[in-house]
């Protein structure tokens, strides 16, 4: 979502994922993480979120990527069913890993340059297509979600705009959904959130001083906000507004 009218919309309601003063909160669990990266004014937030997702996966894992999200935003181009917004899903980037893979963040580092064909990783060549796979396998991330008019632990298309794609989700209920996202954090697994009008990559856990439970976002808008680059959604917002959360099948529990 574009992010002047992302923070407009939350002033007009005083409320929302952003927070409005700077507060104190304890971390409970803060897992590793590559830069934080400026979307600028696109509405490319679903890339940046489901990409700096893997890369805190392989963080855990004691691999580190930091991939470019400039190529994906370049590889829509191919793309005939994708709006003139260039809004999507989380799982939309999925789909586009796999149908034309991914590069490195240094190696293209704007949409206007032209995209890699290769990509050179501790001294082997790769395509950007082998690449991908190297960093997400098909079929590793599971999408949920949470809809009370829809059978649970079924999948059903997510009925949004953005899922162009028509990707089918496991609906599950709100309890479970909490339960399995902190169960995934704090076994330092990379997990994906969105509301209706933004994407962000949870990294941690953390309470206030009230004792209310928050979960640490990376946000995609530069380190420039009062705490960052990161935000603070409370388990509250989470559990109202959540549209949908991607992790791997191994952090939810799935063999």
């Amino acid at each position: 979502m574009k992010r002047l009218f992302y923070l407009t919309t939350i002033l007009m309601l005083l409320s929302g994922c952003m927070q409005q003063e700077p507060k104190h909160f304890t971390h409970e669990v803060l897992n590793r993480m590559t830069p934080i990266k400026d979307q600028g004014d696109n509405e490319t937030c679903w890339i940046y979120a489901m990409l700096a997702t893997i890369e805190t996966e392989h963080l855990a894992w004691g691999d580190s990527v930091n991939l470019s999200p400039y190529y994906i935003e370049k590889m829509l181009e191919k793309e005939p069913k994708c709006p003139k917004s260039k809004r999507g899903e989380p799982t939309t980037l999925l789909r586009l890993l796999e149908k034309y893979g991914i590069v490195g963040y240094d190696a293209m580092r704007s949409v206007k340059t032209p995209a890699p064909k290769w990509v050179f990783m501790l001294g082997v060549t790769y395509t950007p297509q082998e690449f991908a796979r190297s960093v997400c396998k098909p079929g590793e991330y599971l999408q949920l979600m949470c809809d009370d008019d829809k059978p649970y632990y079924e999948k059903s298309e997510l009925e949004v705009p953005d899922n162009w794609l028509h990707d089918r989700y496991l609906n599950i209920p709100m309890d479970s959904m909490i339960v399995k996202t902190e169960h995934a954090v704090r076994a330092h697994h990379g997990v994906c959130w969105e509301d209706k009008g933004h994407a962000m990559a949870i990294v941690g856990i953390a309470h206030d001083d009230k004792g209310d439970k928050y979960f640490i976002m990376k946000n995609s808008w530069g380190t420039s906000g009062p705490y960052g680059g990161l935000e603070y959604i409370s388990y509250k917002h989470f559990r109202k507004h959540t549209v949908a959360v991607e992790m791997t099948k191994e952090a939810y529990g799935l063999p």
